[in-house]
């Protein structure tokens, strides 16, 4: 994996760098201290994941990752803030990013985010969670006759990646193939007409929480 990392405080990018030469799938590209300079950066080294912060100077992470989204698609954004209100969770899932997590998560937790992005997952940190909920609570319900399209096996899918379960974990908590998992992902995302893992995963929750996913 090809990283960039943008981060204002140079401590933190030489520690994550540092902590990163320990993985051997895992290569440093390029760093940015600024909103516009990850751009540049990311344009000029082409990675495939960048962790990007949220406060920044010239350009804050949320604009950052939005103009990333927009100007390099197959670039995955990570967002690694301190920061896990709402107004800044929200925005941030918004623009784009494929995860986010906090400053304050376990080192290997961010690896293990690196590597599932990377192959194609998402991540969202336990602790913004709520703020998720309460943010969909506030737009208007899907049609839930999208959800009773899906088959009953698709449902625990649903289920599963509402926690955060690559294919691999969702195959084996259910007891079926890798291959079957993927078709049951890209057939309720079809029912569902989402576009990704992440948006599914969202639904999921809100729907979880109201009781209306059951095992």
């Amino acid at each position: 994996m090809r990283i960039v990392i943008a981060d204002d405080h140079h401590v933190v990018r030489k520690g994550l760098r540092f902590f990163f030469a320990t993985k051997d799938d895992i290569d440093v590209v390029g760093e940015a201290a600024t909103g516009i300079e990850a751009l540049r950066v990311i344009e000029e080294t082409k990675p495939d994941l960048v962790l990007m912060d949220l406060s920044m100077p010239e350009m804050d992470g949320i604009v950052a990752t939005k103009k990333a989204v927009q100007q390099f698609p197959g670039v995955h954004i990570i967002i690694l803030t301190s920061y896990s209100d709402q107004e800044h969770v929200i925005p941030a899932l918004q623009a784009g990013a494929k995860a986010y997590q906090l400053k304050d998560t376990e080192p290997e937790e961010l690896v293990k985010t690196l590597r599932q992005v990377y192959s194609g997952e998402y991540m969202l940190s336990s602790a913004i969670m709520p703020h998720v909920l309460t943010h969909m609570k506030k737009q208007n319900e899907p049609e839930k006759e999208k959800y009773y399209q899906l088959t009953r096996r698709e449902r625990d899918v649903l289920n599963e990646i509402a926690c955060g379960k690559s294919n691999k974990e969702i195959a084996a908590s259910l007891f079926i193939s890798e291959k079957t998992v993927k078709t049951h992902v890209s057939n309720l995302l079809a029912k569902l007409e989402l576009a990704d893992r992440t948006q599914a995963a969202l639904f999921a929750v809100k729907y979880n929480l109201n009781g209306e996913i059951t095992k």
